[in-house]
């Protein structure tokens, strides 16, 4: 009532006229914004250009030791020394850092080499920029007072664990083709949250990854008087690719020096967290974000952690294996968890030159 009174039809027209006008140039501007200007999501969900917001990095897990280049990158102000503002988000079972990217919600993450292959299988733009884990850290924990395995066929006649749908199941089904052992020889267990069916010797062999769990589980067996056996699959000669820095085609290409100094900042947070002498400092920030876990434990993570990253010099940390991302991309194939034939080279495009 009150804008009748004030305004007539015809001036009521023309403003919403000139607001239309002015919403469709406003739209143009922003379709006219840099390529620097990329768009994220903020923690208020509000859309904010990346020149007046953080960069995004979304973690494949929670906040423990296989996150610690990234923990102490932030930490140590490592990102802060080469010029980023960096919001670190956690992952876990319902994110996807390769979603996240295709969605601008993130600029950079953190992905399995079969998660990156399965998504480029079906049309997803990712780019490998590291490698971080040169070793996988999945393997499966048994008691040595039981069982003694030296050779893959020693796991004949057991009960193996396996988390179906999860990189356990292909990674041994792979192991098992390798060295011609059939499913029957042996049984299988649907692995859930629930531990119990190990410790009562109802299964015996469980799959932990090596550098977090898998101390969990060696500390408390010991504490029962048991003695620690880890099989190992990439002793054996299967080589899947676990976690690397990833990010999407497009900000490869529209922001090559974001990329490279980024990329530069994490591999200097993995080196500087994996150096012996830095550990207790790096095991007490992991700490503070990972307070369940006490830092003696972190520490012993940190030292299994080393050797599945630093395999060689200190300076080849983030080096990307293609020999093993050739063996992954068969392993899916193989398995049919991907539907075609996936080129990897172009996406293994390490950080701009």
């Amino acid at each position: 009532m009150f804008i009748r009174k004030k305004y007539g039809k015809k001036q009521l027209h023309s403003c919403l006229n000139a607001l239309i006008i002015w919403s469709l140039f406003l739209l143009y501007l922003a379709g006219c914004t840099s390529n620097e200007d990329l768009r994220i999501e903020t923690k208020d969900d509000t859309i904010k250009p990346l020149k007046s917001g953080p960069v995004v990095y979304r973690l494949k897990w929670l906040y423990n030791t296989s996150v610690a280049g990234e923990i102490w990158a932030q930490e140590s102000g490592i990102f802060k020394a080469h010029g980023l503002k960096v919001k670190l988000r956690e992952g876990g079972p319902e994110q996807d850092a390769i979603k996240d990217l295709e969605l601008g919600r993130a600029h950079f993450g953190v992905a399995s080499g079969d998660q990156v292959i399965r998504a480029v299988a079906k049309g997803a733009d990712v780019m490998v920029l590291a490698q971080i884990f040169q070793i996988n850290p999945l393997q499966w924990i048994y008691s040595k007072d039981k069982l003694s395995i030296v050779s893959p066929q020693d796991l004949k006649g057991l009960c193996i664990g396996v988390t179906y749908g999860g990189n356990d199941e292909a990674i041994l089904s792979a192991l098992l083709r390798m060295y011609k052992i059939g499913p029957d020889d042996l049984d299988f267990y649907a692995v859930h949250y629930d531990f119990n069916p190990f410790w009562k010797g109802e299964v015996e062999l469980w799959p932990v990854y090596r550098n977090t769990q898998g101390i969990v589980l060696q500390k408390k067996m010991a504490q029962n008087g048991k003695q620690v056996g880890f099989f190992n699959p990439n002793t054996f000669g299967i080589r899947f690719v676990a976690n690397c820095l990833i990010t999407s085609k497009k900000v490869y290409s529209e922001q090559p020096q974001l990329v490279k100094v980024f990329t530069e900042a994490v591999l200097k947070g993995w080196k500087d967290a994996m150096d012996p002498a830095r550990e207790f400092k790096v095991a007490q920030t992991i700490h503070r974000l990972d307070p369940e876990t006490p830092v003696p434990v972190i520490r012993q993570q940190l030292a299994e952690t080393r050797a599945l990253v630093v395999t060689g010099s200190p300076n080849a940390v983030g080096t990307i294996d293609y020999r093993a991302w050739e063996q992954t991309a068969e392993i899916l194939m193989t398995q049919g968890l991907i539907s075609r034939k996936v080129n990897i080279i172009p996406i293994l495009a390490g950080p701009p030159p």
